[in-house]
C-alpha cells in the first residue's frame, strides 16, 4: 500500500502541473465532454453524403455539371443537418468559393493551425478544434471545427488552374468570379466544417 501510495504521489503532482500549464484540460483528464462527442458525431455526418452526391454527378455528367451540384446540395444537405440536431452547420475557408465561407476570427484562427499542424505531419484527416467558451455577440457557443482534406475528387474543381478542364474553369468563373479555392493539392486542408451551439442561458 505504501508503495503504491508513494509512486502515485508523483503521478499525480505531474498530472496537476500539466493542467496547470495548460498542457492537459481538465475534461481530457476525465473524459471528452458529452456536447463535444455529440458535435464530432454531427460533423461527420455531412462530407460523407456530399461525396457521394458529388461522385454519382460526376459520373453522369463530368465535373463541371458536380459544381452546382456543390454550390447547391452542400448548404442544403448542412440546413437539413442542423435543423435535425439542433447545430449550425457550414463549411469555412481561408481560400474560400462560396462568398458565405469566409471564417470568423475563432474559425480563421482554427483554420491556420490546421494548416500549420498538417506542415508539421499531422494526419490532416484527424485534425479538430473545440471550445465551449466562445463568447460572439453577447452569446456563449460550444464551437468546433474539422478539417476537410482535399481528396482525389476534389482536384477536378479545386486543382491547379492548368489543370482544370475547359468547361470546369467556365463554370467557375461564371459562378464565382472571385473564386480563391483552385491551385490545391492531394492533402491539403482545403477548408473545415464548422459547428456551434448557443449554450442555455
Amino acid at each position: 500500500m505504501k508503495k503504491n501510495a508513494t509512486t502515485a504521489v508523483p503521478i499525480l503532482r505531474t498530472v496537476a502541473g500539466l493542467a496547470l500549464l495548460g498542457l492537459i484540460s481538465l475534461t481530457a483528464m476525465a473524459e471528452e465532454a458529452p456536447w463535444l462527442l455529440d458535435a464530432r458525431k454531427v460533423a461527420n455526418t455531412v462530407p460523407p453524403k456530399l461525396l457521394q452526391v458529388l461522385n454519382d454527378e460526376i459520373a453522369k455528367g463530368g465535373p463541371a455539371s458536380a459544381i452546382g451540384v456543390c454550390r447547391d446540395k452542400a448548404p442544403q444537405m448542412a440546413k437539413t443537418a442542423s435543423e435535425q440536431s439542433g447545430w449550425t452547420i457550414k463549411r469555412v475557408s481561408l481560400r474560400n468559393r462560396n462568398p458565405k465561407a469566409v471564417p470568423d476570427g475563432w474559425e480563421r484562427a482554427a483554420l491556420e493551425e490546421f494548416d500549420r499542424r498538417a506542415a508539421a505531419g499531422e494526419n490532416p484527416a484527424n485534425l479538430e478544434k473545440s471550445s465551449s467558451v466562445v463568447t460572439e455577440d453577447g452569446r456563449t457557443e460550444y464551437r468546433y471545427m474539422k478539417a476537410l482534406p482535399v481528396q482525389q475528387v476534389c482536384l477536378a474543381c479545386h486543382g491547379a488552374p492548368d489543370s482544370l478542364m475547359p468547361d470546369v474553369a467556365t463554370q467557375l468563373h461564371t459562378l464565382y468570379p472571385n473564386d480563391k479555392a483552385v491551385g490545391y493539392a492531394m492533402g491539403q486542408i482545403r477548408g473545415a466544417m464548422t459547428i456551434r451551439k448557443t449554450l442555455a442561458n
